[in-house]
C-alpha cells in the first residue's frame, strides 16, 4: 500500500469539502479510531480516524462501525472539547503524512475559542492530538513519556512539538534540471533506490513506478541510462501525478485489491481506477478488515479441521505404507510351499532349514527361517497363514484408504468454505455441518437459536437465466438434490473443490453465453479462483448422483462436457458486485 504523503495531499483534497462543516457527533469505536460525524454544506459526512501503527490513515467513511457501550476517556474528551465546532481549516506539512484540522469551538465560559486535531499517520509512531489555541496538548490518543528515545514527548499540559523535518527534495516543486542533478549526483545505482533516498513524501511503490515509466523496469540502473531523457520521464511522471492524482488499485484475480497508489500501479498487473481517493480507502480497508475479522471468528474451527486433516494424512500415510507391504505376499505361499515338500528336513527347535527352491528355474538352495517353537507343521501353516493376513489386509487396507481420502477430501472442502465465508451466518452452517458429521459436539450449555437457512447465492445471466451457487457442502446437496430439475444444468469446476452451480432452465435450453458464464462463476467460487484456463464440467442434474454413504455435497457423474474459462471477468466483477450490494 502507498499511503504517503502525496497520497494523503490527494485525499485532504477530497475533505476539503466539509470545511464549514459542524461535529454533530463524536465516536471511538476501538482504540485506534475516531469518527467524526460532520454537518456539511453537501450533507452528512462521517470522517474517519485510524491512529493504527499497522495501516493509519484518514478518509471519508460510508462504514457504519460498532460503538462501544461505554465511551473511552479519549473520545469523552472530544465531545467535550470539540461537539458544536466547525472546521474552519484542513492543512499538510509538506512531504509528511501530517493533517491539521482547526475547529472554532465555544469553551466552558461559553467564549468563542479554537482548537484543533492534529493527525501524525507515520507507521508505529502515529498520534491524534487535541491542541488548543496556544498549542497545548489538551490530550492525545498515545500518551508518550518524556524519557522517550525521540525526544518528542506528547502529553497533557505540553506544548506540541511539530515532527523533525525531513532532509529530502520536494518532488512537488522540483524542475527537470533538479531531476538531472539528484541522477548524476553519487548515490544508489538503482533508480527506485536513488528517488527514495533523494525525495521525499514517497512511498517505495510509487518510485517503481516512476522507474517503470523512466525506464521500463522497477529494477532499471542508471549506470547506462541516458540521464538527461530519465530527468524529463521523472519530470513529467511526477508532474502528471502530483497535480493530477489518479486513485488506481491493483485487485487480486479473485478481486481483493492488494495495493493502491495516486498514480497507476503497473507493476503487479492490470489495475483499476477507483471514483475517489476516500472510496478506495473505504473500499480497500473495509475488505480487508472483514476478512481478517471472518479470519479471526472462524479460527477454532479452522484450527480444529486443519488437525482433524493432518491426524487423516498421517494415518492415510501409514495405512499405504502397509498396503505396500501386502503386495509380496506371493513369497510367503511359495515358502509354505517349499517348507511342506520339505518336511522331512525339519526338526522342532530349529531356527532355519537350507532347501531348494522348486520357484526358481534354476533351483537354487536358499534359506528359510522358522520358529524353533512350533512343528514342522505349524512353521508350514505359518506360512499360509501369514499370506492369507496379507491377502485379508489389501483388501480392508484398500478400502480403509478410499474411505480416508474421501474423508480428508470433504474436510479439505470445509477449509475452502471457511475460506470463503464472508458472514456470521455462513460460519455457523459450516459449524453445524461438522457438528451433523460429528466432528463438533453440540453445545448444551447454551440455547440454540433456530435461524432461518441462508439461501444459496443468485445471479442472473445476459441472457436472463437464474444462476444459483451453494456457499457450502450442506447448500450443495440441497441445491443439486432438492432444489434443482433434472433438465436444469450443473457446473462444478473440474477435480478440485468448489461451489455447485446451477442453471435454472425452466424447460428449456440455455444459450452458450449464460453456460460460460455460469463455468465463470463455478470457477471462480473454487480452489481455482486465482488461475486462468479453468476446466469447468457440464451437465444435466438428472446426470449427477450421491456418493452412496458419502458426505455432503459429494456426487458421482459418468458423461460430461467440459468448458474452459476464465474466472473474473467483467460479467462474473458486476454479478458479484450486485449481490454484495443487494446482501
Amino acid at each position: 500500500m502507498a499511503f504517503d504523503a502525496f497520497f494523503l495531499r490527494a485525499v485532504l483534497g477530497e475533505v476539503q469539502a466539509a470545511v464549514g462543516g459542524r461535529i454533530e457527533k463524536i465516536h471511538q469505536p476501538t482504540r485506534d479510531t475516531v469518527v467524526l460525524l460532520l454537518k456539511t454544506p453537501t450533507g452528512r459526512q462521517k470522517l474517519l480516524f485510524v491512529i493504527s501503527p499497522t495501516a493509519p490513515r484518514l478518509h471519508f467513511t460510508e462504514q457504519t462501525l460498532e460503538n462501544p457501550a461505554q465511551p473511552p476517556m479519549f473520545c469523552m474528551l472530544l465531545r467535550k472539547h470539540l461537539s458544536g465546532g466547525r472546521l474552519t481549516k484542513i492543512e499538510q506539512l509538506p512531504m509528511e503524512r501530517w493533517a491539521k484540522f482547526t475547529f472554532d469551538c465555544i469553551d466552558e465560559m461559553g467564549d468563542p475559542t479554537e482548537k484543533s486535531l492534529i493527525a501524525e499517520l507515520m507507521g508505529r509512531t502515529c498520534n491524534l492530538y487535541l491542541i488548543d489555541k496556544e498549542g497545548r496538548i489538551l490530550d492525545c490518543l498515545r500518551r508518550v513519556g518524556l524519557d522517550t528515545a525521540s525526544g518528542r514527548a506528547a502529553l497533557p499540559g505540553l506544548y506540541y512539538q511539530h515532527p523533525t523535518p525531513m532532509n529530502k527534495e520536494d518532488p512537488a516543486v522540483l524542475t527537470e534540471g533538479d531531476y538531472l542533478r539528484i541522477l548524476q549526483q553519487p548515490g544508489a545505482d538503482r533508480l527506485c533506490d536513488r528517488l527514495m533516498d533523494s525525495l521525499g513524501g514517497l512511498s517505495p511503490l510509487v518510485c517503481r513506478e516512476a522507474a517503470i515509466y523512466a525506464l521500463g523496469e522497477t529494477d532499471a540502473r542508471l549506470e547506462n541510462a541516458d540521464l538527461a531523457a530519465t530527468a524529463k520521464k521523472l519530470y513529467a511522471f511526477f508532474g502528471k501525478y502530483i497535480t493530477n492524482p489518479i486513485p488506481c488499485v491493483y485487485e487480486a484475480p479473485d478481486g481483493t485489491p492488494k495495493q493502491y497508489a495516486f498514480c497507476p500501479v503497473t507493476q503487479y498487473g492490470p489495475y483499476r481506477e477507483k471514483e475517489s481517493f476516500c472510496a478506495l480507502l473505504d473500499g480497500f480497508y473495509s475488505q480487508k478488515d472483514k476478512k481478517e475479522a471472518m479470519a479471526q471468528k472462524s479460527q477454532a474451527v479452522r484450527k480444529l479441521v486443519q488437525n482433524l486433516c493432518q491426524r487423516l494424512q498421517r494415518k492415510l500415510a501409514i495405512q499405504e505404507k502397509e498396503l505396500q507391504e501386502t503386495y509380496d505376499r506371493e513369497r510367503l505361499r511359495q515358502l509354505g510351499d517349499i517348507l511342506t515338500a520339505n518336511i522331512h528336513k525339519m526338526q522342532k527347535g530349529m531356527t532355519k532349514v537350507l532347501v531348494e527352491d522348486f520357484y526358481d528355474e534354476n533351483m537354487p538352495t536358499i534359506e528359510v527361517a522358522i520358529s524353533p517353537l512350533l512343528s514342522p507343521q505349524q512353521n508350514a501353516a505359518k506360512y499360509y497363514k501369514d499370506y492369507s493376513k496379507r491377502k485379508n489386509a489389501e483388501k480392508e487396507l484398500t478400502k480403509q484408504i478410499a474411505l480416508g481420502e474421501t474423508e480428508l477430501s470433504y474436510l479439505q472442502s470445509v477449509l475452502h468454505e471457511l475460506n470463503r465465508a464472508e458472514s456470521e451466518r455462513e460460519l455457523e452452517e459450516i459449524r453445524q455441518e461438522l457438528q451433523d458429521g460429528g466432528y463438533i459436539r453440540a453445545d448444551g450449555s447454551k440455547k440454540q437459536i433456530k435461524k432461518g437457512k441462508l439461501p444459496p447465492l443468485k445471479f442472473e445471466s445476459t441472457d436472463g437465466y437464474p444462476i444459483y451457487v451453494g456457499r457450502n457442502n450442506q447448500q450443495n446437496e440441497e441445491l443439486t438434490f432438492r432444489f434443482a430439475r433434472k433438465d436444469d444444468i450443473w457446473l462444478h469446476a473440474q477435480k478440485v473443490h468448489g461451489s455447485h452451480v446451477i442453471i435454472a432452465c425452466g424447460g428449456r435450453t440455455p444459450p452458450d453465453d449464460t453456460v460460460t458464464q455460469a463455468a465463470q462463476l463455478a470457477a471462480h467460487y473454487a480452489e481455482t479462483a486465482g488461475g486462468q484456463n479453468i476446466p469447468v464440467d457440464v451437465n444435466p442434474v438428472g446426470k449427477i448422483k450421491r456418493i452412496p454413504g458419502g458426505k455432503p455435497g459429494m456426487v458421482i457423474y459418468h458423461s460430461h462436457r467440459t468448458v474452459i474459462v476464465n474466472p473474473y471477468p467483467d460479467i462474473v466483477v458486476d454479478a458479484l458486485n450486485a449481490e454484495k450490494k443487494d446482501s
